[in-house]
């Protein structure tokens, strides 16, 4: 299925979704931006879907912001930025955040340069796996700004706040290895892709309702009060418990381990 600049094939229950604008580094217009959040929400309505690996053509995952594209428009700029309430996300946030919100695992794979915006919305996967030739690198202040793309809300889970001061403030470009000592990158594969593909499909091996449970359980309880995260867990147990998967789980582990899933139940959101 294409859109402006993304490409979306869904196979074996894995949504395969590549940017694609390679003779631009797949630089976000915002053609890309509006393709991004459309597949997401195509994505939210497939309850087959088990996972999604996120890509970018050409041999690059995202050079960020096309700077030059979306100022020839000034209403393109004020598209993106607008938002009813400050505590929502606008258009640019929800290229990254939207990826949390989906009720599968988001895997990204980083190749070549991931710069800027396209940083941001790597920090939305659930797991990054980099190519030893990726260059990842929180630009937004060597052009004066504020890294204002929701990646802060992957970025301060997975690193120490000192770091996370050190890469936003000075725009440091980096490898793939010191990524993944940094915490930003999940592992570093010579084969990304494959390894992408290995790890879904394992992931897709459990209960999908079990998986969406945890992601949101995870997300929602990671900085919260210790009577949310409480509450929160009785309430994924209930429901896992009154589900057909859970039973389908259970006899995949004593007598039946080809026994397909159910797809996911629709409260997973």
């Amino acid at each position: 299925m294409q859109h402006p600049h993304v490409t979306l094939t869904i196979e074996q229950g894995i949504a395969w979704v590549e940017l694609s604008r390679p003779e631009k580094y797949n630089a976000l217009n915002y053609a890309l931006f509006e393709s991004i959040v459309k597949v997401q929400k195509i994505i939210a309505k497939r309850r087959d879907v088990r996972a999604v690996i996120l890509t970018g053509s050409g041999g690059n995952f995202c050079s960020g912001l096309d700077v030059g594209s979306v100022m020839k428009s000034p209403m393109q700029a004020i598209k993106l930025l607008f938002k009813w309430l400050p505590g929502n996300a606008n258009l640019a946030q929800r290229v990254s955040i939207g990826w949390r919100r989906l009720p599968v695992p988001v895997i990204c794979v980083l190749e070549g340069i991931c710069y800027g915006g396209g940083t941001q919305i790597a920090l939305g996967a659930d797991m990054r796996i980099a190519a030893p030739d990726c260059r990842l690198s929180i630009m937004e202040a060597k052009w004066g700004l504020v890294p204002d793309m929701a990646g802060l809300v992957g970025l301060r889970e997975l690193v120490g706040k000192d770091i996370a001061m050190q890469l936003t403030m000075s725009a440091e470009v980096i490898d793939a290895e010191q990524a993944k000592a940094f915490g930003l990158v999940t592992q570093v594969s010579e084969s990304p892709r494959e390894a992408a593909k290995a790890l879904a499909l394992q992931l897709s091996t459990t209960s999908p309702d079990a998986i969406a449970a945890i992601k949101l359980s995870i997300n929602k309880s990671w900085r919260a009060g210790e009577r949310s995260l409480l509450a929160r867990e009785s309430l994924s147990q209930v429901r896992l418990l009154l589900g057909k998967n859970r039973v389908i789980a259970a006899l995949r582990q004593t007598k039946d381990p080809d026994r397909p899933y159910r797809i996911r139940q629709a409260w997973w959101r």
